[in-house]
C-alpha cells in the first residue's frame, strides 16, 4: 500500500468522510507547501497528547479543569448532562445557559454494547451528592437511545433533592408544519407555554 492509499485510508474512517472525499483531501494536502502539511501532523499529534477530559464534567481541556469549569461567573448550581463534549459548543452559541455541563460520553445503546457502566452516569451521580446542586437539565439528543439515557439518568437522580429537567422539543423556527412528523408536533403541543 503506498502513502497516499495510507493516508486516504485513515482519512475515510473520520464520520462524514467517504474515500473519494478522503482521496480528494490527501491529492489536496499534496498541492500545499510541505510546510502545510508538518503543520497539519503537528496539531494532530498535539491534540492526541494534550487534549483530556475535565477531571469534573469531562468536557475536552487541556487544562485540569476547563474553562467553563474554572469560570467564578458560571452558576455551578446547574448543571447541564450532555452526551458529547462536541454539545456543548451547540448550547454555548445560543448565549442563554450560564451554569456548568457534565458529558456523558455518549448515550446507552444495548445493541452496540453501551451500558451504563460505559457513560460517566456514576460520576454525575457523585458531583450531585457532593456539591450544592439545585438543577440537572438532561439534554441528550431527541432519539430513541437519547430518551432512554435521559429516563436512566432520571432514575438514577430520583431520591436526591435537586430539580431533573428535561430540554424541550418541538418545532424549529421558520420550519413548516405541513413537514413536521407527527411526534415532533406532539412535542411541540406538550411543551407549549402561554403567551
Amino acid at each position: 500500500m503506498s502513502v497516499i492509499d495510507d493516508l486516504a485510508s485513515e482519512l475515510a474512517k473520520l464520520p462524514g468522510i467517504g474515500r473519494k472525499t478522503a482521496l480528494r483531501l490527501t491529492y489536496h494536502l499534496l498541492k500545499q507547501p510541505a510546510e502545510r502539511s508538518r503543520r497539519l501532523a503537528e496539531a494532530l499529534v498535539a491534540l492526541g497528547e494534550r487534549v483530556h477530559p475535565c477531571e469534573r464534567c469531562f468536557n475536552l481541556t487541556e487544562a485540569a479543569l476547563c474553562t467553563i469549569c474554572s469560570d467564578p461567573r458560571r452558576d455551578p448550581s446547574l448543571i447541564c448532562v450532555v452526551e458529547e463534549a462536541s454539545d456543548i459548543s451547540a448550547i454555548e452559541r445560543a448565549g442563554e445557559f450560564r451554569g456548568h455541563y457534565h458529558v456523558l460520553g455518549g448515550r446507552l445503546s444495548p445493541l452496540d454494547g453501551i451500558g451504563p457502566e460505559s457513560l460517566t452516569i456514576d460520576d454525575l451521580v457523585r458531583r450531585v451528592a457532593s456539591h450544592e446542586v439545585r438543577e440537572v437539565i438532561l439534554a441528550t439528543n431527541p432519539s430513541l437511545e437519547g430518551e432512554a439515557t435521559a429516563l436512566y439518568v432520571q432514575r438514577q437522580l430520583a431520591s436526591r433533592p435537586i430539580t431533573v429537567s428535561r430540554i424541550a422539543r418541538g418545532l424549529p423556527v421558520g420550519g413548516d408544519l405541513e413537514y413536521a412528523d407527527g411526534v415532533t408536533i406532539a412535542q411541540a403541543l406538550a411543551a407549549r407555554r402561554s403567551m
